[in-house]
């Protein structure tokens, strides 16, 4: 498939994986999911670290810092979406009720960051991209292919994504309870469901990473030391899926979706 090179905004653009451990975290993910890795000196901020998968860029990592560590910052997959200001979808999102953790600021010629935790306590990326608009490839094995609010209060979720990015909520049921698809015109963007009763965690957006077959990748990354949420499951009509973590403690998600109807 063609290298992507734009991503409209409201589209979730990029993912990051902070983590305590870059150099180990290379070579679970090139085993997992083919991934190489460039690494760039980023000065007093060290290094940075960008997968590619087949020559594209596919994710993102970065090591925590000691002050990160102190504020109890954990292990994570971070996701950016696209807007067309930084600083403009900052200041709405503040007026939507999110708290700024990092208000607008340049990354070199790469493009102009936002960091805000929406009001249920997730942080979102807003990235204004320049010349990095983002990942090269997605929906292909190894690579991003859906991303899921975990929400504590799907309510509030939607009044704020509508607000700030036009998103419109579409509820189903589906075997797994109440589900939520959010578009934007006639694309899909997103998906949402409750937080389980009882989790304990905080709201998250949970990445879901596209495999060519789920219980073998799941087999992989068990015997990598990776850690298992939720087993491989058939979801009707959708596919088959597992959510899991690296081992570092970082939540994702490995899919094969069906394809589309008439695909």
């Amino acid at each position: 498939m063609p290298t992507i090179t734009q991503h409209a905004p409201g589209t979730f653009c990029w993912v990051e994986l902070a983590t305590t451990d870059p150099a180990a975290m290379k070579k679970f993910y090139a085993e997992l999911f083919g991934w190489t890795a460039l690494d760039f000196d980023m000065g007093e901020s060290g290094q940075y670290h960008i997968f590619q998968l087949g020559g594209r860029h596919s994710a993102a990592m970065f090591q925590l810092t000691p002050d990160m560590l102190e504020r109890g910052v954990p292990t994570h997959w971070g996701v950016f979406i696209a807007v067309e200001s930084a600083d403009e979808a900052a200041k709405q999102a503040a007026a939507l009720g999110a708290t700024t953790i990092m208000p607008p600021f340049d990354v070199g010629e790469d493009g102009r960051l936002a960091i805000v935790m929406d009001t249920l306590g997730a942080p979102i990326n807003l990235w204004q991209g320049k010349g990095t608009p983002g990942v090269g490839v997605m929906h292909e094995p190894g690579a991003l292919a859906w991303t899921q609010l975990n929400a504590t209060d799907p309510a509030k979720a939607k009044t704020f994504y509508g607000g700030l990015f036009g998103w419109q909520a579409h509820d189903t049921a589906s075997a797994m309870g109440p589900y939520t698809q959010w578009t934007l015109g006639k694309n899909m963007i997103a998906g949402m469901m409750p937080m389980p009763p009882g989790a304990g965690a905080p709201s998250h957006w949970l990445t879901y990473f596209a495999v060519d077959d789920v219980d073998a990748s799941h087999a992989k990354l068990t015997a990598m030391g990776g850690k298992t949420w939720v087993p491989p499951m058939d979801i009707p009509g959708v596919g088959r899926m597992t959510v899991v973590s690296d081992p570092q403690g970082a939540s994702f998600a490995m899919a094969k979706f069906l394809p589309p109807p008439g695909a």
